[in-house]
């Protein structure tokens, strides 16, 4: 995934933030020689104090081979994207129709080490962890072996712990554009109110806030 410096995220809150709060997306493994890599969609739970992420499926997966030989993966989550038309990104001194069309979204990129839990202790715990996430008002019962309804179901899944080595991130919101031209497509964005466009005007905010905190903060340092 290219970052440029105007999409990176302004510091590791902003994905962390953004990330407690998308627990969906796909997990890359390699696939054997010659093959193509297995993409498995998934719910996980993020822990950032132990920087990991925690999910399971089902016993029959064919991911559980890769991830066995090249535990090496990649958890990709993707969201709050919108499509720009052209004459929304067109500069203050060009016709509209030079304008050149894009692509928002935020996405975060976790580069793991997979470790498969088969001990149906662990994968109770595992289980409860994620239930905790999920649901964190309750309402289910305790997950425990041996004790119904999930012991006896413990047996068809596996475990899995990815131990997160590296992160990239990215917030695709016309950074590098004027902020006049960053406030038309707001102003667009918010006309148009097509799926994703509210989340996407958003983080286009929220963005040019933080330049515009940023930019008077150095100018105030510079001044004394």
């Amino acid at each position: 995934m290219l970052i440029h410096p105007w999409d990176a995220p302004t510091d590791d809150a902003e994905w962390q933030h953004w990330l407690a709060t998308h627990d969906f997306g796909q997990l890359a493994a390699n696939g054997a020689p010659g093959e193509a890599p297995l993409l498995q969609p998934l719910h996980f739970a993020y822990d950032p104090a132990h920087r990991e992420a925690v999910t399971h499926l089902a016993r029959p997966n064919p991911i559980w081979s890769a991830l066995e030989d090249r535990p090496t993966v990649l958890l990709s989550v993707v969201d709050d994207y919108a499509f720009i038309p052209g004459p929304w990104q067109a500069a203050e001194d060009q016709p509209a129709e030079h304008g050149v069309p894009t692509s928002f979204y935020a996405a975060v990129q976790l580069t793991c080490t997979a470790h498969v839990v088969d001990d149906p202790e662990a994968k109770a715990a595992l289980l409860q962890r994620q239930m905790g996430h999920f649901q964190p008002d309750g309402g289910s019962a305790p997950v425990a072996v041996g004790e119904a309804p999930y012991g006896r179901l413990l047996s068809g899944i596996r475990g899995l712990r990815l131990e997160v080595r590296d992160v990239r991130a990215k917030f695709k919101y016309a950074g590098k554009r004027s902020e006049a031209v960053q406030q038309r497509i707001s102003e667009r964005l918010a006309e148009r109110d097509a799926p994703g466009d509210a989340a996407a005007r958003l983080h286009q905010q929220r963005r040019l806030a933080a330049a515009a905190s940023t930019s008077t903060a150095t100018a105030s340092a510079s001044a004394q």
